[in-house]
């Protein structure tokens, strides 16, 4: 055996094996940049309801792998689970301490993919209307015209 080969299976052995672009596959859990589809982060995957937009992209991208993160509570990413069981499209939930990321959904294809926007608008919040309620003289004049028809 050369010498290189000896240093590179001892390092191998002391820090593991060489892995490409360690940073972008932590921040996509696990996968690449041009592989993905699509990417939610953890506060839209928490939103009551899903994403229209992540069940039209798996039914185009059905050999899309649906990357969970583990790291968020399995009831918000239950409905998320749910969608992929319908459209029959796989998943994983990565809960690898490895991959911790500010995302909490990834769509990810098995080939280069090297989509420019890859983001989601997260959803305006919607104020509660409130009604206002008629005050006491109001409803008390409203009666009285009711009263006199």
């Amino acid at each position: 055996m050369s010498r290189v080969t000896i240093d590179d299976y001892l390092q191998e052995g002391i820090h593991g094996k060489k892995v490409l672009k360690p940073e972008e596959r932590k921040k996509y859990l696990g996968t690449l940049r041009e592989r993905v589809v699509v990417v939610l982060t953890r506060a839209q995957v928490r939103e009551a309801t899903t994403y229209p937009e992540i069940a039209r992209l798996l039914k185009e991208n059905y050999k899309a792998t649906l990357l969970l993160n583990g790291a968020m509570n399995y009831s918000d990413l239950a409905k998320y689970i749910a969608l992929a069981s319908k459209i029959k499209a796989p998943y994983k939930i990565i809960a690898s301490p490895e991959h911790t990321s500010e995302l909490g959904l990834v769509l990810a294809s098995d080939t280069a993919v090297d989509k420019d926007t890859i983001t989601i608008d997260q959803r305006p919040k919607q104020k509660a209307e409130k009604r206002k309620r008629p005050g006491f003289v109001s409803r008390f004049i409203n009666k009285l015209k009711k009263k006199r028809n």
